[in-house]
This record gives structure tokens, sequence and C-alpha cells, in this order.
């Protein structure tokens, strides 16, 4: 069954042809890692169902009963000034179907020196944006497979210029108990700028993502395996600085393989004691390896890492995502169970 799931999931890789991500869209921190548990397992995991509140914004289907009254805020840097968090909230009405999911999320860009068009120093400016969202979980009856979705409201303010935008999530789960297997798949990010930042209305961020994880039988460790952007087959692009040099003086544009693009689709991942008081968490993200790679140089991106460690009813997590030799991330979470 792995196995056919698998070659599914690579055959559908290939029915889009598109050019590579980024730059495209708007609301580009939608993508960004919710929490330190997502960010050390390489990101985009959306088959984790358990207690953690923070799995919902990435896959709404996963929301469950076990979330009931935790509330989780995670906060980290990124890059200089930028800094980032969220904060997640569930709450089960009902025991048996009903349980609804509050999250939000931001990011703060920091201060920029403003200048007019000859370079002259004017006021300074900053930029944020956030996204509230609504989400809910369905059992199919008589089934293992749940349906979830959330519900988004964006605002995002840079400089003097405002937008809104609308979005909604879709997600699947289904959970093969006897073989203690999990598959995922989501949509996300389907929805409209409703006002934008001038006269023209950008695309958001649209990400179809599926994954299988499994929690191993003789061994305490539960394996992810995530695929991303199956929205559009080619993301990878050609680096200039990896062209070859021609015989007449010129320069030949590197040429990314099938194999090496299929790749940047895939994230692995691993979680040490999934179920007990103490994990540790390991991911290697492939997109982000390649594109970061520096030539001939030992630079480790892609690799993250992370640990969570609970005490009582507060659970502490803890993540580092390495991109670049001089550019690296931390995320730090909490999560209260307030039973």
């Amino acid at each position: 069954m792995l196995k056919k799931t698998i070659l599914f999931f690579l055959l559908l890789l290939s029915t889009t042809s598109f050019s590579q991500i980024g730059g495209k869209y708007v609301y580009q921190f939608l993508n960004l890692a919710q929490s330190p548990r997502q960010a050390a397992l390489g990101g985009k995991t959306v088959t984790v169902v358990d207690f953690d509140v923070n799995q919902a914004f990435y896959n709404p289907a996963t929301i469950n009963e076990e979330m009931h009254n935790r509330l989780s805020a995670n906060y980290g840097s990124y890059y200089g000034e930028v800094s980032y968090g969220t904060a997640a909230y569930a709450y089960t009405y009902d025991r048996h179907l009903q349980t609804f999911h509050a999250g939000i999320s931001y990011i703060n860009y920091g201060t920029f020196e403003g200048r007019d068009e000859l370079g002259n120093l004017t006021s300074d400016f900053t930029g944020s944006e956030a996204a509230l969202s609504l989400g809910y979980a369905y059992n199919i009856p008589w089934t293992d497979m749940y349906i979830g979705a959330n519900a988004k409201l964006i605002s995002s303010t840079l400089e003097s210029y405002n937008s809104w935008g609308a979005a909604v999530d879709l997600g699947f789960l289904y959970i093969d108990e006897p073989n203690d297997i999990n598959y995922g798949f989501t949509v996300r990010n389907i929805g409209v700028q409703i006002t934008p930042y001038e006269d023209t209305r950008e695309k958001l961020p649209l990400s179809i993502d599926a994954g299988i994880s499994q929690l191993m039988e003789n061994v305490p460790i539960r394996w992810h395996l995530t695929f991303e952007n199956l929205q559009q087959w080619n993301i990878a692009f050609s680096n200039p600085n990896r062209a070859e040099g021609s015989l007449d003086g010129g320069s030949k544009e590197e040429k990314v393989s099938f194999f090496n693009n299929a790749l940047r689709h895939v994230i692995v991942g691993a979680e040490l004691f999934p179920d007990k008081g103490f994990n540790i968490r390991l991911g290697y993200n492939f997109r982000r390896s390649e594109e970061l790679r520096i030539l001939e140089q030992r630079h480790f991106s892609g690799i993250s890492a992370g640990f969570g460690l609970r005490f009582g009813k507060v659970k502490f997590d803890y993540s580092y995502s390495r991109y670049t030799v001089a550019a690296n991330t931390s995320l730090f979470g909490l999560t209260i169970d307030l039973e």
C-alpha cells in the first residue's frame, strides 16, 4: 500500500508543468513554518495527529479533541530585524465532533530608511502582515477519514500601502490505525486579494501538499515524508553562479535534471519519542538545500533539528533551521494545557 501511495504522489507531480516558484505572489508569509515542531521536521508536515494545536495551520483535517483547551504561542527571529510568530487555540464543544480551532500568524519586517527618488532621507517606515484563521474538522461517518477547512482573513501594511485578503485551506486525512500510518493532503491559500495595494490584484501563494507518516513498530520513531508544491512541476531555477564556461568564451546555463527537480518537492523528517515528554526531531528540505547551496563549500542548508520538553501541563519546543552560512533561524514555542 505504501509503495503504491508514493508512486501515486510522484505521478501527480508530473501532471503539471510551470516555472519555478517565488516572487510571484502576495502574502508570502503564509508559507513560513508555523511552529518549532513544523520547522524541525522540515516544514509543511500534514500528518501529525495529536494534541499539537499548531498542526491545524498546515492541515485543518488534523483538528481533534486531544487539542481541547490548549493554547500555543510561538516566536522566531528571521533575517535582520524581521520577526514573526503564531498563536493557536482549540476548543471542543462536543466530545464527538465539535472541535473548533482559532489561530493567528504575523510577521514584522522591522524599520526601513525612507528615501526619495534622489536618494535623500525622508521618514522611516515599517511593514507588517497578519492572518486570522478559524478551522473545523469532520470525521466522515463510519470511516477513518477526516476532512477540514480553515477560513482566513489577511491584512498587510507595507509603508503607506494597505491590503486585505481572504483565503481558505482544505485538508484531508486518513488514519490507518492497524499499521500506525497517516496519510494527509492539503490545498492551502485558496483565495483572493480583496483590497490591492494599488490598482492590481495579485495572486495568493497557493500550495498543494501531501504526506505520509508512520510510527515504527519496534522503534520509538515516527518518520514523515512530505511532497510539497504539487501545484506545479518545475520549481527549479538555473543558478548563474553554476553556469559552465563554453569554448567560445561564453557561459552555458546550468541544466537542472528531472531527478533533481523531483527531489525539490520532497521533505523528510523524523521524531524520536513522539509520544513522550521529551522529543527529538530532525528534518531535511531538499528544495531549500539546492536553492541555497554554495559552490565548493560545505553548507548543510536544508537541515533542521529541534526538541520538545514537557513540564506538567506546559510544553516547550525549539527548532533550528539551517539556511546559509550567514543566515539561520530559531523558533521557540510554548503550549499550555488549560484543563
